[in-house]
């Protein structure tokens, strides 16, 4: 999930700022930006997707990078 990285950068915000904003813990964030964890649940892509301030549905639309 790389384009996680890719908003929460262009929001200038780390991994840890992200974590403490959504409740989604800095390793599960990490994990997911290196791929090592496959299928989140909807449970944390939403709160991460409201930090982020973009639909859940275009955090997982690896073609938008544009938000």
């Amino acid at each position: 999930m790389n384009k996680l990285k890719i908003l929460r950068e262009k929001r200038h915000l780390t991994q840890s700022q992200l974590a403490q904003k959504s409740g989604v813990s800095q390793g599960y964030i990490s994990e997911l930006e290196n791929g090592k964890k496959q299928n989140p649940s909807a449970k944390k892509l939403k709160k991460l997707s409201k930090v982020l301030g973009i639909a859940l549905a275009d955090l997982l639309d690896d073609d938008s990078l544009s938000a």
